[in-house]
């Protein structure tokens, strides 16, 4: 009986330890802090020290700088969400607007900000589309220093959509990266949103997916990890964390849909992208997959064979 009770106290030791664990480490990864001087490493950057300081102590983050302003004309805009949170972003008109193809608004991922993507806005310029890019909350120039992984930042995307709504424009488009992407797919069904098209680079299947990624990372077992740290973030964050989905979504979306995945990516797996190219119930969709690409701008990496995508797709 001591050793049972003994045993039983040392399992619920190792319970209530992990949970802390999980707890802090969802807290950390979802709450930055600013410092303009300090440079974020990606894990898979980090040496061995490094990594097992971060198992213990998780890892602070700080929120993300802008790096350059565009080069062509273009508009400051201050935009503010329903839940308060005051958004910054850039409208770039096309040459002549009268004539302008439609706007496409341009979404970043997680840790990036809207300066990251003005190689993308200047292709869709040049193509003769309006673009507008936001800095999503906790991110760039925009306030807050806690990110949702794409939850909340739906409203972001609403603000966005509301702004370019207000300038009379019809025809919308949407592009996003990781995060971005995993945003348009929860943003479009839960707002009843209509893009003419949508162009989604590298989204996550799911929250507990996103989060295995970052476990495959540091060389930690996807399981249970993975489903600590998506329970506790979803706590923290006042949402069901494995009710976040993107693929589910997925089902949602009607409209032409263009989905891309890097071949060498180790944070999407292939299996999520296909999860996701199965559900979406757009008549007009198109996977393609980059062979020499990982979890990167497909535009900078791969620009030849991305531009002749894009511009095939923009043009159906």
């Amino acid at each position: 009986m001591k050793f049972l009770r003994r045993s039983g106290s040392v399992l619920l030791f190792l319970f209530f330890l992990l949970n802390a664990i999980g707890a802090m480490h969802a807290w950390k990864f979802t709450h930055f802090y600013e410092d303009p001087h300090h440079r974020n490493k990606k894990p898979e950057q980090m040496s061995t020290g490094e990594k097992i300081n971060m198992i213990f102590t998780g890892i602070k983050i700080s929120k993300s700088m802008e790096e350059d302003t565009p080069s062509l004309a273009h508009e400051n805009i201050i935009l503010h969400t329903r839940d308060g949170v005051r958004l910054e972003g850039w409208y770039i008109p096309a040459d002549t607007i009268a004539k302008a193809h439609g706007t496409i608004i341009v979404l970043h991922g997680y840790g990036s900000s809207k300066s990251d993507k003005l190689p993308e806005a200047y292709f869709f310029h040049q193509q003769g589309y309006n673009t507008l890019l936001i800095d999503f909350r906790a991110h760039g120039n925009s306030s807050g220093l806690t990110c949702s992984i794409g939850y909340k930042e739906t409203e972001d995307l609403l603000s966005a959509w509301r702004f370019v709504e207000s300038k009379g424009e019809k025809h919308i488009l949407l592009w996003g990266m990781s995060m971005g992407a995993a945003t348009i797919l929860k943003a479009v069904p839960a707002y009843h949103l209509h893009p003419e098209k949508i162009m989604l680079e590298a989204p996550f299947a799911s929250l507990v997916d996103a989060v295995k990624s970052r476990m495959r990372s540091v060389h930690l077992p996807g399981t249970p990890f993975a489903q600590l740290l998506t329970f506790w973030g979803g706590i923290e964050q006042g949402f069901w964390g494995f009710g976040y989905e993107p693929y589910r979504y997925a089902e949602d979306i009607t409209c032409p849909t263009l989905l891309c995945w890097g071949k060498l990516d180790t944070r999407v797996m292939e299996t999520e992208t296909q999860e996701i190219y199965e559900h979406l119930r757009a008549k007009n969709k198109q996977l393609t997959v980059f062979a020499e690409s990982g979890h990167q701008s497909f535009c900078l990496h791969e620009p030849e064979k991305w531009e002749e995508t894009m511009q095939a797709f923009l043009r159906r």
